[in-house]
């Protein structure tokens, strides 16, 4: 949590923490002031600082270091404007907060999760037939782009009101960049090991600092599967196959992992056993009751 640090010493707020880890003290009150912060690694420090400086005693400057992530930080700022707060974008760069800005309560629905519905999506396109319902298919949310690679690799997808229905078919290899949504990587690895030939998926400098280093992940979890996957720096290689049962893979406390094998096993030709399965729990509780009738 270094990264918190110095930014919120500059905005009036002392930050102590346990040799950089959590857990962490906080004191003092956000000022406001001009900072500059590194986004490489996550935008959820950004979003967290754009939604309480409006609020600040004073104006307040934030200057943002290759920013990723970055559709993230547009959901951030189309909530912000819902609650009738402003912020001013300059390039995804440099940010403009005024202080002493109120918000006021409004009717809001919060969509449906793209990145939950991504393993829905998937398992459909390899294993049979899924009709989601919930989602926007005109949302901010960055892993809406799971649509794109799944008409790219070949499935038959059909966007109506209100629902997304994906229908398994042949499916070939793809080249796609997931770096402005990296939580799609897991499933994308599930996806690519049924599409026949090689698919390459750029974006593994974002996988490091998740939940587990998910690039290692997926390659040792995915070739306990007997799926080849290679890492060639900002890259991953992975050779689509037979996946091979009979084994036991590890989600290694990551959801997005544990939703990724979960689709990996359904053309295994023996059964998976997934342990740790309970990380599911962190964001999609109902996980696997929904994903058990998910596909038909």
């Amino acid at each position: 949590m270094t990264m918190l640090e110095q930014p919120m010493k500059e905005l009036g707020v002392k930050v102590s923490l346990t040799n950089g880890y959590v857990p962490l003290k906080i004191s003092g009150k956000l000022k406001g002031g001009h900072i500059k912060i590194n986004g490489s690694e996550s935008s959820q420090f950004l979003t967290g600082l754009l939604i309480a400086l409006p609020k600040a005693e004073n104006d307040s400057v934030i200057e943002v270091e290759n920013l990723k992530s970055i559709p993230y930080i547009k959901m951030t700022a189309d909530i912000i404007e819902r609650f009738s707060a402003n912020v001013e974008i300059i390039d995804y760069k440099v940010f403009k907060i005024k202080g002493n800005q109120n918000y006021k309560a409004c009717h809001y629905q919060v969509e449906g999760d793209w990145s939950s519905a991504a393993a829905h999506l998937v398992a459909a396109s390899v294993a049979g037939k899924a009709v989601v319902k919930g989602l926007n298919s005109l949302s901010l949310q960055a892993d809406r782009v799971i649509l794109e690679v799944l008409n790219m690799v070949g499935a038959n997808v059909s966007v109506l009101d209100n629902e997304i229905v994906v229908e398994k078919n042949n499916l070939h290899s793809f080249v796609f960049d997931a770096t402005n949504s990296p939580d799609l990587f897991p499933v994308l690895a599930s996806l690519a090991s049924n599409c026949e030939g090689i698919s390459i998926i750029k974006g593994v400098n974002r996988l490091a600092h998740k939940e587990s280093d998910r690039a290692l992940s997926i390659k040792e979890e995915f070739q306990k599967l007997g799926i080849n996957v290679e890492l060639d720096g900002d890259f991953m290689k992975i050779q689509g196959g037979k996946i091979q049962g009979g084994k036991i893979v590890s989600s290694r406390n990551d959801h997005r992992m544990a939703f990724a094998l979960a689709v990996a096993a359904l053309n295994a030709n023996k059964e998976i056993q997934i342990t740790d399965a309970q990380s599911v729990k962190k964001s999609y509780p109902k996980f696997w009751e929904d994903f058990s009738n998910s596909v038909n």
